[in-house]
């Protein structure tokens, strides 16, 4: 199994410099990419401090100039809100300028918060099929002369320019969930990047279930898959209780913007009350220590041998918490340091 760091920008109060958020975010990279990771993930996000991302090519492209050996990859983008052939043109750009390092990760999107802004009246089932209708017609555009007549987009033989340095285009990766994700990824031959977020081990073991189901009707080589889950590798037990809570607070404002219910004031969501908080019985810190890769090294190293034994290709670290960028640090310090050599 292979490692990467799943990261961004994160803001949480309006007095936290974003030109300081991003040189912490850029040491996170450099850590990853010294310490021997496979790949950086970061993904796109419009209007949030909570979760800063607003073109995950720029910032790969600059990250190709802070890093050495890492693969580079959108984690995600969402496809509603690219045209096919600006997507196309956009990630064959940034393959060339970071020196073939692109892999694409393509979602539908989560966020209401977001659509309502960039596409308003667009529901969670039109975004996934506009993402289905995009990502099999990247590797047309990217070899030329592409025409498409769909549901969403219609236009004449057209070639991605410029064309991506990595022969057939950068690997494609797709967030999936359902069954019907799982299988339209792995039948396009694409990548599959699930994310069980708290719900354990159940998930993590049912959403490779459904990968595996996919695969077993797909007549082509076996994609990999991707697990992304919130990590932290603790100094001891008390280390790990408090990034428990620390993981449960993010959780909580994660549910907040996906409820999209609460009134958001530039950029910021209505703080949460200590008491609000406390009655989120889903993401209490008992649940976050249970279902999360938080632990001791052991426990971690642990952990990821049970995700190993499932059969995951690759596991990204997901860093974003909360926590401060010398927690975060530290945290991944000792997983490079303590965690990834148990694997080799």
């Amino acid at each position: 199994m292979e490692f990467s760091l799943f990261a961004h920008m994160e803001r949480l109060t309006p007095d936290q410099p974003h030109e300081k958020l991003y040189e912490e975010f850029l040491s996170l990279c450099k850590l990853a990419d010294d310490g021997g990771m496979r790949a950086i993930w970061t993904g796109e996000h419009h209007g949030m401090e909570f979760t800063i991302a607003p073109n995950p090519f720029l910032t790969l492209v600059d990250l190709a100039h802070h890093t050495k050996n890492v693969r580079l990859g959108t984690g995600t983008v969402i496809a509603p809100f690219w045209h096919p052939i600006k997507l196309a043109g956009e990630a064959a750009a940034a393959d060339l300028m970071t020196g073939g390092r692109i892999e694409l990760g393509v979602a539908r999107g989560a966020y209401s918060y977001e659509y309502e802004r960039l596409m308003p009246g667009l529901e969670a089932w039109e975004a996934g099929q506009r993402m289905r209708e995009t990502a099999p017609l990247l590797r047309p555009l990217w070899q030329g002369d592409c025409e498409h007549h769909g549901g969403f987009y219609n236009f004449p033989a057209t070639t991605s320019a410029p064309k991506p340095l990595q022969e057939n285009g950068p690997p494609i990766w797709i967030a999936a969930r359902d069954p019907n994700s799982h299988q339209f990824g792995v039948h396009q031959g694409f990548n599959i990047q699930v994310t069980p977020l708290w719900q354990g081990m159940e998930e993590i073991e049912s959403l490779m279930d459904r990968f595996n189901d996919a695969c077993a009707t797909y007549d082509g080589p076996r994609p990999k898959v991707m697990l992304l889950h919130h990590t932290y590798v603790a100094s001891d037990g008390d280390d790990a209780a408090l990034a428990a809570q620390e993981l449960s607070r993010f959780y909580c404002y994660f549910g907040a913007w996906f409820q999209n219910k609460r009134a958001v004031s530039k950029g910021l969501i209505a703080e949460l009350s200590e008491e609000e908080m406390a009655a989120n019985k889903m993401m209490a810190p008992e649940n976050m220590a249970r279902d999360l890769t938080i632990g001791t090294a052991q426990d971690v190293i642990d952990r990821l041998k049970r995700y190993e034994d499932l059969g995951y290709d690759e596991f990204s670290f997901w860093i974003d918490s909360g926590m401060s960028h010398e927690r975060k640090t530290a945290s991944l310090n000792r997983f490079i340091d303590d965690v990834m050599p148990a694997f080799g």
